[in-house]
């Protein structure tokens, strides 16, 4: 389903495992890789985190093999993969164990039917302790879920403020 609809690219056909975080098709979905392009939270500038009113300051753009997180802080990344999800098919992303078993949380909202673009993806560091991350290496695993009709009105329908993002993409109203 996935190359017929175009729907990761680049799309890995087989789970890559050694030396890395997992990547690529798994059983029952795809295992997403984080790009080098961060943006990590910091208090720099005192600026105050609201959705209705962002602050880009409240963000230090970073570019590399890797990423340092904060301790009880968090990064904003976005996937190497862009997605075009069908009419008919639903999506949510979970994190990957490997990272939450050191207390890293990634959280990104389900991929609506017609929705398209680089997923952006927040990753939160919930201990007390700098984390790294691997750019080019899984990150979370998204779950693909089909209907057995279209939906009645999709994001693009609804002119979705995300769509066809591309890089890290900040809060909109």
């Amino acid at each position: 389903m996935a190359l017929e609809h175009g729907m990761i690219e680049p799309f890995e056909d087989r789970q890559v495992r050694h030396g890395v975080v997992s990547y690529g098709l798994s059983s029952y979905g795809y295992d997403i890789r984080v790009a080098d392009e961060f943006k990590v939270f910091t208090n720099l500038f005192n600026t105050v985190v609201d959705p209705k009113a962002f602050d880009p300051r409240s963000f230090v753009d970073m570019k590399g093999e890797s990423c340092i997180v904060p301790p009880n802080s968090f990064a904003l990344a976005r996937t190497i993969e862009y997605f075009r999800i069908p009419r008919d098919v639903l999506t949510v992303c979970l994190g990957k164990s490997t990272y939450a078993r050191c207390g890293i949380i990634v959280n990104v909202t389900p991929f609506e039917p017609e929705w398209e673009g680089h997923v952006t993806i927040e990753i939160s560091n919930t201990t007390p302790l700098p984390a790294k991350i691997y750019a080019n290496e899984g990150i979370a695993q998204v779950v693909f879920f089909q209907s057995d009709e279209p939906c009645e009105v999709s994001y693009r329908d609804k002119l979705g403020k995300y769509q066809a993002q591309r890089g890290v993409t900040l809060p909109k109203i």
